[in-house]
C-alpha cells in the first residue's frame, strides 16, 4: 500500500463527487501534476480506479484506505452504481 512521504501538507480539495456530478475529465485517462500527490477518499459506494503505470485494477470502497495517486501518475476513475467520493491534493511544503 502506497503511503504519502514526509513533508507533504494538504492544499486543496475537490467537492463530493457521486455518479450525476462526476467530472467526464476524471473517467478519461489524466494525470496529476509533477509534486502534486492525490488522495482519493470514498465516502460511499464503490469506485473503479485504473492506473497504467503499471496497469492494475482496484475496486476501492469506504472500507478501503485511501488511494494514494503519485505525481504524473496515469489513471482514471469510473463510479460503480452510486458512489460518493473526493480528492484530497498534497505538496511539499513551501
Amino acid at each position: 500500500m502506497k503511503q504519502l512521504p514526509n513533508g507533504l501538507v494538504a492544499y486543496k480539495r475537490t467537492p463530493v463527487f457521486d455518479q450525476d456530478n462526476l467530472p467526464a475529465g476524471l473517467e478519461k485517462e489524466h494525470r496529476t501534476k509533477p509534486g502534486v500527490w492525490g488522495v482519493i477518499h470514498i465516502l460511499e459506494g464503490r469506485l473503479a480506479y485504473t492506473s497504467y503505470s503499471p496497469q492494475r485494477e482496484q475496486l476501492l470502497g469506504p472500507e478501503s484506505p485511501p488511494m494514494i495517486v503519485e505525481p504524473c501518475e496515469r489513471h482514471k476513475v469510473a463510479p460503480i452504481g452510486n458512489v460518493r467520493f473526493y480528492v484530497e491534493f498534497h505538496r511539499r511544503k513551501d
